[in-house]
C-alpha cells in the first residue's frame, strides 16, 4: 500500500497521519482551510479558547454540509423528474422508416 506519513497542523497542534498518496493533497488543503476558518472565527468573535473555536467551526462546517446535501437532493429530484418527462416524450415519438 502506498501510504505517506504526514502531519496536519490544527489549532497549533500537529496531528500525524498515514494517508494514501491520492488523499494527501485533499487532506493538506482541508487542514489549511480549517486553520483559516479558525483564524476567521477568532477574529470575528474574539474567542481565544481553542476548544470553543473548534466546536464553532465544526458546527458551521456541518451546517454548510447539510445545506449542500439538501440542495443536491433537490437538484437530483428535479433532474429525475425532467428525465422521466423526456422519457415519456421520447416513448411517444414514432420513428419513420
Amino acid at each position: 500500500m502506498n501510504d505517506l506519513a504526514i502531519k496536519i497542523r490544527i489549532a497549533e497542534r500537529d496531528y500525524p497521519m498515514r494517508v494514501a498518496v491520492a488523499d494527501e493533497e485533499r487532506l493538506r488543503l482541508a487542514g489549511r482551510q480549517l486553520s483559516e476558518k479558525l483564524r476567521e472565527f477568532r477574529e470575528q468573535y474574539g474567542i481565544q479558547d481553542k476548544q470553543d473555536l473548534l466546536a464553532m467551526v465544526a458546527l458551521a462546517t456541518m451546517a454548510d454540509s447539510l445545506k449542500v446535501s439538501k440542495e443536491k437532493d433537490g437538484t437530483d429530484a428535479a433532474l429525475t423528474e425532467r428525465l422521466a418527462r423526456l422519457d415519456e416524450l421520447l416513448t411517444g415519438v414514432v420513428l419513420a422508416a
